[in-house]
């Protein structure tokens, strides 16, 4: 029988996993990047404080690469609090989640950890594994110098061949050359022109810059090293600069990121070029629904593009941009897609935010196709009029759906500092935190422990299980 504690631990961690996918401590359309950092750390160190394993054990679930690296940083500040079983399981679970972040956010975590101090054995230990399980250590060294330098010392590590002397001599010194190909190429772009193209962008724009390249004959020369991802941020420059080889195949591009760059294009070209960005997008969200694909029946969606959907400066037509991609992964999901988005427009590839969040009205129009799903996408500001869309929720579930014959779930993209927790609309429909559009199938597996009685062995049980199957992948 769950006691009182086991459900209130559940409800804690439930809340934690909303913030940690939805917040990145940046500024958000209702709040400012202070207020995010205050509540999200308030957040960190309650959960740390009273359930440390559960704390850890987040790091298998989706949350946002922010938090991740908050988490690795308080576990390995902490290390003297945890027992020689504990630290067993989060160095794996630590390990496995830094192989899965970005690489400048690892080595961010490295140079922090370095000004605070933590130096302890286990830290040096997932250092030294980290950069010895890099695909290309001369790559890393070339692009992220200072900070495999910072990494390297911080570990007290001993570099064969090339790396020590190219981290740790003084570039004038270096007469003879270095046996790396890309370490030699560096060596020789600080005084031959053609070398530069040997070069990571990032490190070869500096070059070029210094050996006053023309802008379009660099971007040209440069096109074949640049990643999918330098390509999709370049290709509107180089097309100004007239490097037309500057293309990004949109087509191979995640769900959410591709969404932001549609969005980010002129209503215009949008509409010119719709055939190539809808196929794009329904290829993206094909791919993020698998096996799923048509499995889900028939679903209403209510999408919000109200003019909260902006986000702020730091994340510019975030929370639009992840209704979208739900959009089109629902679309792949559902074998008949009911889209509502609440401005009433039906274009989705021309949506932009405007206007206020009619939720109630919205979700009253959903109702009446009487579908086997609701998904609403929402930061939940439900203010025309305010609190309608809680009313015909509560209604619905309590009096004319009582039994649940309509799945309905509430997907959030925007964290709320002052409920520490993502904005519900109603107690009766579970509410989770989304970040990226492509974790939509996974979210709604875990809103079934948020249906206001948390069923804590289950979720447990959940947990367990997502923590397995993410570290069968280890080695």
């Amino acid at each position: 029988m769950e006691t009182l504690a086991d459900l209130v631990a559940a409800e804690d961690v439930l809340l934690f996993v909303n913030a940690a996918i939805t917040s990145t401590g940046q500024r958000e359309f209702h709040s400012d990047a202070g207020e995010q950092r205050m509540s999200l750390d308030f957040l960190h160190s309650y959960l740390l404080g009273n359930y440390r394993d559960l704390y850890a054990a987040t790091l298998a679930l989706n949350i946002n690469d922010h938090n991740a690296a908050l988490i690795v940083r308080r576990l390995l500040e902490s290390a003297k609090e945890a027992t020689p079983e504990q630290r067993r399981t989060e160095g794996r679970l630590i390990a496995r989640r830094l192989a899965a972040l970005p690489p400048p956010r690892v080595y961010r975590l490295f140079r922090e950890l370095r000004r605070a101090g933590v130096n302890n054995r286990r830290t040096r230990a997932i250092v030294r594994d980290w950069l010895a399980a890099r695909p290309d250590p001369a790559f890393d060294a070339v692009k992220y110098r200072g900070a495999v330098k910072s990494a390297v010392r911080h570990a007290h590590l001993r570099l064969d061949g090339d790396l020590g002397p190219f981290l740790f001599e003084p570039v004038g010194r270096r007469s003879e050359g270095f046996g790396s190909p890309l370490l030699e190429a560096w060596r020789r772009a600080h005084y031959e022109r053609s070398a530069v193209y040997d070069l990571p962008y990032t490190v070869a724009e500096g070059f070029a810059a210094r050996h006053g390249i023309d802008r379009e004959v660099f971007l040209e020369r440069i096109a074949p090293r640049l990643t999918r991802l330098e390509r999709l941020r370049l290709q509107g420059a180089a097309r100004a600069a007239g490097a037309d080889s500057v293309r990004a195949d949109l087509a191979t591009m995640p769900l959410t990121r591709l969404a932001t760059h549609v969005l980010s294009l002129p209503l215009d070209e949008r509409a010119a070029r719709r055939a190539e960005l809808t196929a794009a997008l329904r290829a993206a969200a094909r791919r993020a629904a698998g096996a799923r694909t048509g499995t889900w029946g028939r679903v209403a969606a209510v999408l919000d593009d109200s003019f909260s959907s902006f986000g702020s400066t730091r994340k510019r037509r975030r929370p639009l941009a992840v209704a979208l991609g739900c959009h089109f992964l629902l679309e792949a999901l559902a074998s008949e897609l009911i889209p509502l988005w609440l401005s009433g427009r039906t274009d989705a590839l021309l949506m932009y935010p405007l206007g206020p969040t009619p939720l109630g009205t919205r979700v009253l129009d959903a109702l009446e196709h009487l579908p086997d799903r609701l998904v609403i996408v929402s930061d939940g500001w439900d203010n025309a009029p305010p609190g309608l869309a809680g009313e015909v929720l509560r209604i619905w579930r309590t009096r004319l759906d009582p039994r649940g014959r309509t799945s309905v779930v509430h997907l959030n993209p925007v964290y709320d500092v002052e409920d520490f927790d993502v904005r519900r609309l109603a107690r009766e429909v579970p509410t989770v935190g989304v970040r990226d559009a492509e974790d939509l199938p996974a979210l709604v597996e875990l809103a079934q422990f948020a249906e206001g009685r948390t069923r804590a062995a289950e979720l447990w049980t959940h947990m367990d299980a997502r923590v397995r199957r993410f570290l069968e992948v280890e080695g």
